[in-house]
């Protein structure tokens, strides 16, 4: 059986989907740790499946959801253990470590693990044997680690919730995987490859979402991320089967959860053709423009509340964060990027607690 490649399990030809693709590429082969950070929901599982079927390896691919087995369970489930080792163990059994021999161990949520096995975890990375629970014999392994988190496990690290040595082991090559909102011009592709996915597995009421519907799509925020698309795609086989669906469906059936009036249907074909105000899906470069701020009139349709304050911070952050990446540093050159004035930059680097990159050379600009 031939093994998928990157491009059939990570789907999207936008500019960070293809930096992905790309940082999958460089670190396949190679033995090296990887640590894939990222939203919930974005699906940071793929990237650690897309990794192992380049590698090469001829081993499966095992994975944990550290977050998902109890504390108690999980020691077992990832190093195994021998009969005896506690009520209920009356044979031995090879844990997840064992069984990803030749092959890939994915933890998911390692942020989750507890302290005392993060140790024999690191004992094991730093030995290529495990032990199981309830045994003494060493039982050489070989596997290829790939971790995955949404948290902040530096920050983790700062507060004494996660291992500083085995945080520099698992942090060798990290991949940050965008969010959905980062890459919208995938949408269409992506949703179209979950309905036939879903179409495989016997369910034959796929809907058809015309371009007004994938419009709608591509405007949402998707704080879910890959796995709400999933989900709103798997509502409209259940309330629209083999139909055609339209903006005004997926924003009032789909996103807001409201059973269609069948009645109404012709009029929201009517509302459908008028509902969209000019947005440019994908431009010709293949990527959105800078969000317009007529793109917020809509935001009330889907959520009931924002924090403006918080949200214009994140954005302040994030593009003051960009410019002085690409000015390397340089304080003068991002502000003019910005349109700012040098020291009102500065000022806000500050209130903001933003750093200039590390490479930049404080004797030419400084800040202070």
């Amino acid at each position: 059986m031939s093994e998928n490649t990157i491009d059939d399990i990570i789907i999207g030809q936008s500019a960070p989907a293809k930096e992905l693709k790309k940082l999958i590429e460089v670190v396949a082969e190679a033995p090296t740790s990887v640590l894939v950070l990222g939203e919930t929901g974005t699906g940071k599982e793929l990237v650690a499946r897309a990794i192992h079927s380049a590698s090469g390896r001829r081993g499966r691919l095992v994975s944990v959801n550290c977050a998902a087995i109890p504390s108690e369970l999980l020691e077992s489930e990832i190093f195994g253990h021998e009969k005896g080792a506690f009520t209920g163990a009356d044979k031995p059994r090879e844990g997840r470590v064992e069984l990803a021999r030749g092959g890939t161990l994915f933890l998911d949520e390692i942020g989750d693990m507890p302290l005392s096995l993060q140790s024999k975890l690191l004992r094991v990375l730093e030995n290529r044997t495990v032990q199981r629970v309830g045994g003494n014999d060493e039982i050489e392994v070989d596997f290829r680690l790939v971790c995955a988190t949404h948290q902040n496990i530096q920050a983790q690290v700062d507060e004494g919730g996660f291992r500083a040595d085995l945080f520099y082991r698992i942090n060798v090559f990290p991949i940050q995987v965008p969010s959905l909102a980062e890459r919208q011009v995938d949408i269409p592709q992506i949703a179209g490859a979950i309905l036939a996915q879903l179409a495989q597995k016997g369910q034959v009421t796929t809907p058809n979402l015309d371009d007004s519907a994938m419009g709608e799509l591509s405007r949402y925020p998707w704080p879910g991320n890959v796995r709400e698309l999933r989900n709103v795609l798997e509502r409209a086989m259940v309330m629209f089967p083999k139909q055609t669906v339209s903006a005004a469906q997926v924003r009032e059936n789909l996103l807001r959860m409201k059973a269609p009036d069948r009645g109404e249907e012709m009029d929201a074909l009517w509302e459908a053709s008028q509902g969209l105000s000019g947005i440019d899906i994908a431009s010709e470069s293949g990527e959105p423009p800078l969000p317009h701020p007529a793109h917020y009139a809509d935001w009330f349709s889907y959520f009931d509340n924002i924090d403006l304050r918080r949200h214009l911070r994140d954005i302040e952050v994030v593009l003051i964060e960009a410019a002085l990446e690409k000015s390397d540093g340089m304080v003068s050159q991002a502000a003019e990027a910005l349109k700012l004035r040098r020291t009102t930059l500065i000022e806000k680097m500050k209130k903001l607690m933003i750093e200039k990159p590390s490479q930049a050379d404080a004797s030419t600009d400084v800040a202070e």
